[in-house]
């Protein structure tokens, strides 16, 4: 994986600028609450036909984000040393991801979102071995999505939809039956962005 590795480290120096969940709503702006610090793998793996990213679906017995495509990821713990460490034991919880099958390459700039969390994107390769095991509490689903179908700026579109009261827009790149948005679909599109700059 060698050309695609130096690919997203050549990203990975493109990609410069925060994002967040307020880039497409100019009329909303952060209400300046102190962010949580979390962050997500963002896992890409060799398979016939091409390299994938691995995503989840989350557990619909959830109470936040219920049914949603994400990332393995979440919030640092106390014990996490830094951001990659968060990313790593959230992957070995949520998708039995073994930290030393995975290879990581760097981080994205956080992305802020609205409901209060500044999420860090680690990037990662993942051994061709791996074999996801969903932990059921949280992940109804892991599956992966091509990622010459993610670095595609042309399948990203943006749609809109009421919430709390108004119209909040962002960014979807749909695959088959699974309907990527929000964050995911807004981290995805930045890293699109990085990897198309010239």
């Amino acid at each position: 994986m060698s050309d695609p590795q130096t690919r997203l480290q050549a990203a990975l120096q493109a990609a410069r600028l925060a994002t967040s969940d307020y880039d497409l709503n100019p009329g909303r702006t952060s209400p300046g609450i102190p962010l949580r610090a979390a962050a997500v793998l963002i896992g890409l793996q060799e398979a016939p036909g091409g390299t994938k990213v691995v995503l989840t679906r989350r557990s619909a017995a959830l109470r936040h984000h219920a049914g949603q495509i994400a990332f393995p990821g979440g919030k640092l713990d106390a014990t996490d040393a830094d951001a990659t460490a968060a990313a790593l034991r959230e992957a070995w919880e949520e998708v039995g991801l073994s930290p030393d099958l995975a290879q990581v390459i760097g981080h994205m700039p956080a992305h802020e979102t609205v409901t209060g969390y500044s999420i860090t994107p680690v990037l990662a390769t993942i051994d061709p071995a791996f074999r996801p095991t969903a932990e059921p509490g949280e992940v109804a689903e892991v599956f992966s999505v091509p990622f010459s179908h993610l670095t595609e700026l042309s399948r990203y579109r943006v749609e809109r939809r009421i919430w709390q009261g108004e119209w909040r827009r962002y960014y979807v790149v749909p695959w088959g039956p699974y309907y990527i948005w929000g964050a995911t679909a807004r981290m995805l599109f930045a890293l699109a962005t990085a990897m198309n700059a010239r």
